[in-house]
């Protein structure tokens, strides 16, 4: 299918590769995807543009920032990041744990991405790209984004 790449982890069977966006609490507001071939770095734009609300003016009283790994230490994409109205936030793995340690009341940031990667995988149906077309495996990805949104607000459990 559309949107698939020769996954370089896994003997180049054909994979798919989802960027996602979360706010600080691991409520998902972006996503995309792409092949396992591509790198993150080229997925940036597409995960900022999947974001479906309008996001209120960054001021330098309340700057918007966007945590990032050392996968997305480049020029482009500090630049691209910047245009988009955010400020980067890129450690080196292991930097943010050291944070921790040294710093009491220190607010991780990046794992609340990974937390939510972890939430979705427990949908088998995504685990694995069944779909064909793209559409179809995006839609089942917002569909998981809605139910973990929904389970994130705290009305009911």
């Amino acid at each position: 299918g559309e949107k698939t790449g020769p996954n370089p982890t896994d003997r180049a069977k054909k994979g798919v590769k989802r960027s996602l966006l979360t706010e600080t609490n691991g409520v998902p507001i972006g996503l995309a995807i792409d092949g396992a071939n591509r790198h993150d770095s080229k997925m940036v734009a597409a995960t900022i543009q999947s974001i479906p609300v309008q996001r209120p003016e960054p001021t330098k009283q309340n700057p918007q920032g966007m945590p990032l790994d050392k996968a997305y230490d480049s020029g482009e994409v500090r630049d691209l990041v910047k245009e988009f109205g955010y400020t980067a936030h890129i450690r080196a793995r292991g930097e943010e744990a050291q944070a921790i340690k040294r710093e009491a009341g220190f607010k991780a940031r990046r794992w609340v991405v990974e937390r939510t990667h972890s939430w979705m995988n427990r949908f088998r149906r995504i685990l694995i790209r069944w779909e064909k077309k793209p559409e179809n495996y995006l839609s089942f990805l917002h569909l998981v984004c809605a139910i973990i949104t929904f389970r994130c607000s705290g009305l009911f459990g």
